[in-house]
């Protein structure tokens, strides 16, 4: 299997991926004050989603790079 295939492949998984889940969420501590020894952090909650338009073109551009790579070979 030679790159432009695998190349394919992740572009399509990628974009089922992010289609199906629609994007992911994490959090990330911020430091809100610090006064000598004491520290205040508060945990922060953040998304990020992913459009609908760009997983469908990952996996339209992974199948097109597929195709590509098969017919070279």
């Amino acid at each position: 299997m030679n790159a432009i295939k695998i190349t394919g492949i992740v572009l399509i998984v990628l974009g089922l991926a992010g289609f199906f889940t629609g994007g992911f969420s994490f959090t990330q501590d911020k430091t809100a004050a610090k006064i000598g020894p004491i520290q205040l952090t508060v945990k922060e909650e953040k998304t990020v989603n992913f459009p609908q338009w760009l997983s469908i073109g990952a996996v339209v551009l992974g199948a097109v790079v597929l195709v590509m790579g098969s017919r070279k070979s």
